[in-house]
């Protein structure tokens, strides 16, 4: 335990009473508080001093207090231990067995009170060399800094009680932070002592225990400031991947510090040398609280500073600014409920009910461990104070932010707290909005070792690494993962758009039914190819766009069928690039449509020679090599691969093609978007020209109806899950193609086949215009 205070509190309770023992109704029974005060040669311990100072408030309080303790006085007295075990321990021992120097009590009154209980001490060690040799008279001993788990130990400790929590409960507070921003890999560094050690053990234990983490590295900070080691250690944290350090003493930038109450509130450390290294620490601290009416208390007692002859003004000064500052009481806290603790006991004991607890007539240390242990109250601040089967007090930290101000200046900031109730066990509060993070993203960072593995993958540990760093392998076949990532063998049915079901059944043979309608159209087109109606069309135009839609209804068939590498593949290129030559086609014809008519008026002759028949093929070819360089692009660098599900059903493995990019697949559309749109644009504004044969129109209507089939696939598609995106893709390919096959060829065939008197030169002017 961080060695902040090196005194003891120890009390005496003296009380007079005249009714709660009928035996002595008539003479006064006397009980004091003890308190020890450490001051060194040559300056003042002035926290120390205060410690004192909150105990003798919290008497004068709870003597003013006609609820608790009526017709009860309490007193005190005060020894120094001067930071040594054997004083301290003679002085427990010398007041536990009544041969302490004479006290006088009021004015008349001299006596041997007997011990009623002790407050203190503060370092582990001597709590636990005190504590057992007062455990075999039990008595009581209520601590406020000592920390050690070995204390929780009540049957070698009978009588020791704390109101600070042991550091069992800190470690697991520290663990509760590290899970909730999902910090599996962090690096540990501790000091060459007891307390830094058997933390470490236990963190160690603690990780290994839930599975919640690894330690990426356990460095212990040498007492002798050895430069060489302190040198490797810091080049340990440097190469370490992991980005989280749990206690930390050298300067290392882009790490996430984590510490421990013994320094989260050290002030030496708050500089602003060190604050652009450890600038957002996250911190354990004991709780604080607040006491009503303490600093006028400290106020009044504070000339205790001009009987100091060996202190120099200045010093008299600060000492006096520090003393009155309450804004941080936490040692201080825990001395004031350590008081009430035993206030409310002694409390309990002379109001026993017969039958309702122990009920004596002498005073016996036994009766007031029996009431300790079952205190239970409510402090000013809010805070429950009571104590389990171990001695442990309910165990609450405050989780600290080391803030960094734009000024320079640093300020330690409450973001939270951990605590433990019956009721909802151990839980994390957190304020995250108040988290200052020394980080350009101002976020919390990432520190894991290996990313969870994706479904259909296994952990495998990697040789000689912690348990926290695998690979991710997949499962073989027929295998999948369950929720700790390992395979597991399951008759589970499969999933995908299959030609056996109806659903394949029926878009594969619409798949067919369109290839062959184009392939029919493309007969009746060749077949006619001389006659007015397709030459006023663009017949070589016509052809490829025909083709291209046999092709846009062919790729539909890859989408069904069970996934495999090369058809996830090749399934979005072809329908890319067909679909984009299809447009392409379209754009150009009704480039071609408007250049002939500019053309037919007064000077407009020059425009066609910008869409002669090698314009139109390069222009077909340029815009379809783009496409061709996305799908290529997107292939590259982030493959579709097929992929097993298991999310969506727990019965059923859903095979799938993995966009891999969908950055690439959205370039993809939003290209045949642009083209599509272009092409309803420019058609949209030559609808209106003169001429039987021209497309204008049912090149608008067919863009119309392209346009919105793919605007409603975007939304349809994301929320189909499995196989359905796939057949919802399909439908989309589909319903645009036959919507182009229709609108466009639909009404030259009418006239070919059922009208052919409509299919003469007089009927269309512009036919030698667009053919020439």
């Amino acid at each position: 335990m961080w060695l902040l205070l090196q005194t003891i509190l120890l009390i005496l309770l003296y009380f007079s009473l005249s009714y709660a023992f009928p035996k002595y109704s008539a003479i006064l029974l006397y009980y004091s508080i003890i308190i020890s005060l450490f001051f060194l040669l040559f300056s003042f311990y002035e926290l120390g001093f205060r410690l004192a100072q909150t105990m003798a408030f919290a008497i004068d309080e709870i003597n003013s207090n006609s609820n608790l303790l009526p017709n009860v006085t309490l007193g005190y007295t005060l020894y120094d231990n001067c930071i040594n075990l054997g004083i301290g321990f003679r002085a427990a021992l010398s007041l536990a067995s009544g041969q302490e120097e004479k006290i006088i009590l009021d004015n008349t009154c001299i006596g041997n009170p007997p011990v009623l209980g002790i407050v203190g001490d503060s370092p582990s060690a001597h709590s636990t060399a005190i504590s057992s040799i007062l455990g075999l008279y039990r008595v009581p001993m209520v601590s406020y800094f000592s920390t050690c788990s070995c204390l929780s130990n009540h049957q070698k400790y009978p009588s020791f009680f704390r109101t600070i929590p042991s550091d069992v409960f800190q470690v697991r507070a520290m663990i509760h932070i590290l899970k909730h921003f999902g910090w599996t890999w962090a690096g540990l560094l501790v000091s060459d002592d007891d307390y830094g050690l058997h933390a470490a053990r236990f963190l160690q234990s603690e990780l290994s225990r839930s599975g919640e983490g690894c330690l990426a590295y356990f460095e212990v900070l040498p007492w002798d400031k050895d430069a060489d080691e302190l040198r490797r250690i810091v080049n340990v944290m440097k190469t370490s991947t992991a980005r989280v350090v749990i206690v930390v003493r050298q300067n290392v930038t882009g790490l996430q510090w984590m510490a421990s109450e013994a320094w989260t509130a050290a002030a030496v450390l708050q500089t602003p040398q060190l604050m652009p290294y450890l600038g957002g620490t996250l911190g354990i601290a004991i709780r604080h609280g607040e006491i009503p009416g303490l600093r006028e208390f400290l106020f009044g007692n504070s000339h205790f500073s001009a009987d100091l002859h060996q202190l120099h003004q200045e010093d008299l000064e600060k000492v006096d600014t520090e003393f009155l500052d309450i804004s941080n009481l936490r040692p201080e806290y825990n001395v004031y409920k350590a008081v009430y603790a035993f206030a409310h006991s002694l409390d309990d004991m002379l109001q026993c009910v017969p039958g309702r607890g122990k009920k004596t007539k002498i005073f016996r240390w036994e009766t007031l461990l029996y009431y300790l242990e079952r205190v239970n109250f409510t402090t000013p601040f809010g805070d429950q104070v009571s104590f389990d089967e171990n001695g442990d007090v309910v165990p609450i930290y405050d989780v600290m932010n080391w803030l960094w101000l734009p000024d320079g200046s640093t300020e330690v900031q409450n973001v939270g707290e951990v605590k433990r109730s019956a009721f909802k066990g151990e839980e994390l509060i957190l304020d995250e909005d108040k988290i200052f993070w020394n980080f350009d993203s101002r976020k919390p960072p990432r520190s894991v070792c290996s990313e969870s593995c994706p479904s259909g993958t296994h952990m495998v540990r990697k040789k000689w690494e912690p348990k926290c760093c695998f690979d991710c392998i997949p499962c073989s076949e027929g295998k999948i993962t369950n929720k700790s990532s390992r395979c597991l063998s399951f008759n589970m049915k499969t999933e995908f758009l299959s030609y056996h079901e109806p659903l394949g059944i029926c878009l594969a043979a619409t798949s067919l039914l369109g290839t062959f309608i184009c392939a029919v159209v493309l007969g009746i087109f060749f077949y006619h190819r001389r006659t007015p109606i397709i030459r006023a069309s663009n017949s070589e135009l016509s052809f490829q766009l025909l083709l291209s839609l046999k092709l846009c209804f062919l790729c539909s068939l890859l989408f069904i069928g069970r996934p495999m590498m090369w058809t996830c593949q090749l399934r979005h290129a072809a329908f890319g690039i067909s679909f984009v030559l299809c447009v392409s086609c379209i754009l150009v014809k009704t480039m071609v449509v408007l250049a002939v008519f500019k053309a037919s008026k007064p000077g407009g002759g020059a425009s066609l020679k910008w869409f002669g028949a090698m314009q139109q093929r390069g222009t077909v070819l340029f815009l379809t090599a783009i496409q061709a360089a996305i799908c290529t692009t997107w292939l590259v660098s982030s493959s579709p691969t097929p992929h097993k599900n298991t999310q969506y059903h727990n019965d059923k493995i859903v095979y799938e093609c993995a966009v891999g990019s969908t950055v690439g697949f959205g370039v993809l559309l939003g290209y045949i978007g642009v083209l599509a749109v272009l092409s309803f644009l420019i058609a949209f504004l030559v609808r209106n020209l003169p001429d039987s044969f021209n497309e204008a129109k049912l090149i608008t209507f067919s863009m119309l109806i392209f346009c919105a089939v793919w605007v409603a696939f975007v939304p349809v598609y994301i929320s189909s899950p499995g196989n359905r995106a796939d057949a919802v893709e399909v439908f989309a390919i589909l319903a645009s193609g036959f919507g182009l096959l229709i609108t466009l060829f639909g009404p030259k065939c009418y006239i070919i086949i059922m009208r052919p008197e409509l299919n003469t030169k007089r009927h269309s002017h512009f036919s030698n215009a667009i053919n020439s």
